[in-house]
Order: C-alpha cells, then structure tokens, then sequence
C-alpha cells in the first residue's frame, strides 16, 4: 500500500469489502486480517448489503456513512438505532425508525 494514491473513497459494508477482498488472488497480511474480520463479522452477504443500503439511502434522510453503519450492525431494536444516532447531526423521527427496522427485518 506505500507508495499508491487514493484516487476516490466511497463507504463500504463490511459484507462490500469481504467480497472484494475475496475476489482478490493474493492478499498481503493486512488484507487477509482484514479478510477474516469480515468474515466473521459480516451480517449479510454483498448483494443483500447493497440492497438495503440501496433501499436505506432512498428514504432521503441518511447518508452513506449512515447506511452502511446501520447494514454492519444490522439493529434490531429501535433502542439500538437510536443509539447509532446519539451523537450524530441526523435526527430521525419515530416512523423513520419504525421504516429503517421494516427494511431491515425484510432482509434478516
């Protein structure tokens, strides 16, 4: 990785870059590490990841960042989604919660 330039940057799911990474015929170590976190961390496969990041980010309401926050930890529980926010410039109402956890359950 020393010497290259980063040409874009773009927010991936866990599950995006487990794909990558997998598609790729050699990894360095850091790769691979990187590789077996998000095999064991990964929540949905890629496809179903772009999915709901696709449906999430039509709502309007949440960025990238946030849509792939939200398919990585695929919340169960308002609570739990409310928490992802605590701190961030987002404010969500109740119905966007309620509609943020309907997408998600369809894909669980």
């Amino acid at each position: 990785m020393i010497g290259k330039r980063m040409i874009r940057e773009k927010p991936l799911t866990i599950a995006e870059a487990l794909e990558i990474l997998e598609n790729q015929e050699e990894l360095e170590a850091s790769q691979r590490m990187a590789r077996d976190y998000a095999q064991k961390f990964s929540k949905v496969d890629a496809e179903k990841a772009r999915k709901i990041k696709e449906e999430l980010l039509k709502l309007g309401k949440l960025s990238d960042r946030h849509a792939v926050m939200i398919v990585d930890l695929m919340p169960e529980k308002k609570m739990d989604l409310e928490l992802l926010f605590a701190k961030e410039r987002v404010r969500l109402e109740d119905g966007d919660y309620e509609t943020i956890l309907r997408i998600l359950q369809k894909y669980s």
